[in-house]
């Protein structure tokens, strides 16, 4: 994400200055903080994976390809990119530093931070009306013992990767 700065006025200059590691803010806050950083923002680039992408191409593959890809889209000549905590490598086409703790020590990864985390958390609660009784909403893509229950007892969604090794899935026929 790439932050304009001369067209914020003074309150939105303040309000990104409160800007930090995104995990340390509530959901509300960072929903609060969401159209500043969009005001704030010259270019913003999101990006998707299918669960089908992730399972044939593995996980940690396919969130660096789609870092890339947002790289490539968000980058201007002779701006600095930078990177939370891993570097990209060749795969991408453009220049970028990893910054390790990245999202407490940049204002650009920290807002980028916040895009990503408030676009995840919106689609998950759009997932929990599609896919009622995995706690969607609740969990926001991340395990708890009432979303493992939920997948034992009723098989994982369309949502749910078959490469994961969850114990919910280690009872499970996914072929």
């Amino acid at each position: 994400m790439l932050i304009d700065y001369e067209r914020l006025s003074l309150r939105d200059r303040r309000a990104l200055g409160e800007l930090d590691d995104s995990k340390q803010r509530s959901a509300a806050e960072r929903e609060a903080i969401y159209p500043v950083v969009i005001r704030a923002a010259a270019r913003v680039a999101v990006t998707a994976r299918c669960v089908r992408g992730i399972d044939s191409r593995g996980l940690h593959n396919t969130n660096l390809d789609a870092l890339a890809r947002c790289l490539e889209r968000v980058a201007v000549p002779g701006a600095v990119c930078l990177t939370d905590g891993f570097s990209v490598g060749r795969r991408c086409a453009v220049e970028h530093t990893a910054v390790i703790g990245g999202d407490a020590r940049s204002a650009a990864i920290a807002a980028a931070s916040v895009i990503a985390k408030v676009t995840r958390d919106r689609y998950m609660h759009r997932a929990e009306q599609a896919y009622p009784g995995f706690g969607f909403a609740g969990n926001v893509g991340y395990s708890t013992p009432e979303h493992r229950a939920a997948i034992v007892e009723r098989g994982p969604s369309a949502l749910h990767r078959r490469s994961f090794a969850s114990i919910a899935y280690s009872q499970l026929e996914l072929g």
